[in-house]
Parts: C-alpha cells; structure tokens; sequence
C-alpha cells in the first residue's frame, strides 16, 4: 500500500519551512513533495538591502533540490498551471500533473502591478517584491545617485504588506546620507494608510508616533489615504481623499526612482476556483488552516483571505507577518500528524504579528498579541538593536532552510522581548 502523497504549493519563506516540518511532523508515514516555479529560495526580507547594493542577490539564494533530496523531499521546479481541488491534482506548466492526497497551499501572491496603468517593473517603477526585481532596482538607483531626482517611496491601493516599504524609505535615506547627496534628493512616502504606522494592523503600540517622528527626522514628506491613479516616465498621478472616500486633492509627482508596493491577488492556478478562493483568489481557511469545501486542502502564508481590521477609505489588506506564517506551518504540520493518526485535526495557528522593520541604522520592531484588536499585547519599540536583529534573522533563516530545520524563529524572539516564558499555540 502507497503512502499518502501530501503536495506543498510554493517554497517561499512558507513553503519551503512547511515541508521540512510536515516531513518531520509525518516521517514514515507520508510521501512529501515540493512544487514550485523555479528551483531556488530568495530571502525575500532582505530585498531592500539589494535594492541599494548592501546585499549581492546570490548572498541571499539557497537552491533547494539537494536541500530537499536529503531530508526525503521530492521537489519540480517546473510550476503549477491550474490546481483541480476536485481530483486532487495539479496540472503543471509543462502539461504533465502531479496527484496529491493532501494539498498545502503556500504559494505567496500575485504582484497585481497591471491593475494601475504605467505600474511596476518593465513600465515605469521598479519592485522589492522579489529579489529579481530589487536587483533592478539597485541598477536604476545608481542611475539616480548618479543624476540626483525625488523619490516616490511606499504602498498603491490594495497592498498588505507595509513593513518594507517602511523599511525601503528608511534605508534609501540612509545610504544617501552615506554617499553624501541626501540634499539633492527630495523623497516622498505614499500610502493608502489612513494614517503612517497603521501597517494594515490599525498600528501597533506606538507605530503612529515613531513613524511619524523617523519620517519628520529624515525629512521625508508623506501622503495618505493615497490612490494611485497611473504612472507615466518620472511622474505618479495620486488622489489624495478624506475620510469618507470623497476627493481631498490631487498629486502630481516628479520622480527618478519610484517603489511602491503592488496590489496582491491570488496566483493564476488558484483563480476562480469557487469554494476553494474568494473573488480575489485567496484562499478561503478555516481556523485549522484547512479549506471547509476540500477538507484536504490547508493554505498557510500571504496567500490566504484574512478580513481587514476594520473600514479605511481607500483598501488596505491585512499583513500576514513571518510569526503568524510559522504558526500556520507548525498548526498544519501537527494537523496533517492527527489527520494520518486517525484523528480530528485540534491544532490552530497563533494570531500574533511580530516584525522587525529594518531602517538601515536603526528599526523599529512591533509585537500585536492578537494580531487584530483588541489586543492582549500591544508593544513597540525603535533603536539600533532592531538593525542587528534583522541581520541576525537574515543569517539564522538562510542557515536553517540550507539544512532543512523549521524551528520557529519569531516565538523565540517574542519570548526574549516581552519575558513571555510561553506563547499559547
């Protein structure tokens, strides 16, 4: 008799620490494989630093079929064309299929750069949103130092993921500084937040205050509660609107390097497969991570559907942060144990948001206990600690997906920050 053939979709920051965990979790009774659109992992937080030139993108791959081979993973490159939850199988982008008896869902999203017109890269910004596209960015940013113009900096309409562009704003003021030209190079934060440190969270602790008070230090200029209407070469249209969603004022913008984080979807091979996705292609969990219509179907990471903390005038999506990520992977892994036991799967994620937000000579690091209000812990705290930390992370996290370890990274960190001797899973 065959083993049970469980398939993880994607091997992002998610998926590649969720087959090493339900490999472990499952060892001997499971056969595991891999299916993603390429054969390497980019670590993908610390694009930024790419952006600039502090980080070389092969410093930050791991190529994973050896990886994978020697912990007993199976793992194709080639990547999935269509998912067909209703015969447990994946049809893949060179025609063939792969069949599963149990599906985990990590793909990450879709960069939807096409909603708004002159959008993204090969149009008129560039992107952090893979290391790829940073690597680009650093080429058009030695463009910039070279013939000093503003900079448009943070997040178009849709997007739920602020941390980098935070994160990017802080470290281009940064090297600027370093190389001398911060003077000739005007910069402004753009966002579809009603107010700078909401982060899609409704802020945390005190991220409005030290947020705002890093922008006004680094003399960054911000608008909120920002649409981007379109982009043409070195301008951004923006409406600007006010609280209920009527229009405030329109922005006009000169730009030589512009980064905002894009609108996410669900990725084509999940699009419109009704009772598996909502209408933008998330996929729909239950609070075991597993989908209600295919109960053989668990989903971990940015692509799932979360709802909003709350109504904002212009759409602003919900993070799902690096802890809450872990957590899915260790509730599913443990799931997927009880489920191959003969037994209901009991274990939940943990709804908790930690981050650290790097700023180049500084950060700020925030904990939400839960992650949407109201909250049992709501911290904040800036320093140059959060610089160091973030290098750390970078080291140990690279270290542990070149050997195949999934030991939670963030439930460390929490512990240490806050003195909490345990976290509730």
């Amino acid at each position: 008799m065959s083993l049970p053939h469980i398939v993880v979709l994607g091997a992002g920051l998610g998926g590649t620490i969720a087959a090493y965990e339900i490999r472990g979790a499952t060892k001997g009774k499971a056969r595991v494989t891999v299916v993603n659109k390429g054969e390497d992992y980019w670590f993908v937080p610390s694009n930024p630093w790419v952006a600039v030139g502090w980080r070389e993108p092969e410093a930050i791959k791991v190529h994973l079929p050896p990886v994978m081979a020697k912990h007993g993973i199976e793992y194709s490159g080639v990547g999935a064309k269509k998912v067909d939850p209703s015969n447990n199988r994946i049809e893949l982008n060179d025609d063939s299929h792969i069949e599963y008896d149990y599906l985990v869902i990590a793909t990450g999203p879709d960069l939807a750069f096409d909603e708004i017109e002159g959008f993204g890269p090969g149009r008129h910004t560039v992107s952090i949103c893979e290391t790829a596209h940073a690597a680009e960015a650093y080429e058009k940013f030695e463009e910039l130092c070279a013939n000093p113009r503003p900079i448009v900096v943070g997040a178009a309409q849709g997007a739920s993921c602020y941390g980098p562009a935070y994160e990017m704003a802080m470290v281009l003021d940064t090297e600027l500084k370093r190389r001398k030209i911060r003077d000739k190079i005007p910069m402004t934060f753009v966002t579809p937040e009603p107010y700078v440190g909401h982060l899609g969270l409704d802020g945390v602790g005190d991220t409005k205050g030290l947020l705002e008070s890093e922008m006004r230090d680094r003399h960054i200029k911000w608008i909120t509660n920002a649409k981007v209407d379109s982009v043409e070469d070195g301008r951004i249209h923006i409406t600007e609107v006010n609280e209920d969603g009527s229009e405030k004022k329109k922005h006009d913008l000169d730009f030589g390097w512009g980064m905002l984080m894009p609108p996410f979807r669900g990725v084509p091979a999940l699009m419109g497969l009704e009772g598996l996705v909502n209408p933008r292609g998330f996929v729909i969990v239950d609070k075991h991570q597993r989908n209600p219509t295919y109960a053989n179907v668990f989903a971990l990471g940015v692509c799932i559907a979360i709802a909003p903390t709350g109504p904002t005038p212009i759409p602003v999506g919900v993070p799902k942060t690096g802890f809450m990520i872990e957590s899915m992977v260790t509730a599913i892994a443990e799931n997927l144990k009880e489920i191959l036991g003969g037994q209901e799967p009991t274990h939940e994620a943990t709804w908790n948001a930690i981050c650290l937000a790097d700023f180049g000579d500084g950060g700020v690091a925030f904990v939400a206990q839960p992650q949407i209000p109201p909250r049992n812990t709501n911290w904040a705290s800036d320093g140059k600690w959060v610089h160091l930390a973030k290098i750390g992370f970078e080291k140990y996290f690279l270290r542990k997906v070149r050997k195949g370890e999934s030991e939670p990274f963030y439930e460390k960190l929490a512990l240490h920050v806050l003195g909490i001797k345990k976290m509730k899973m």
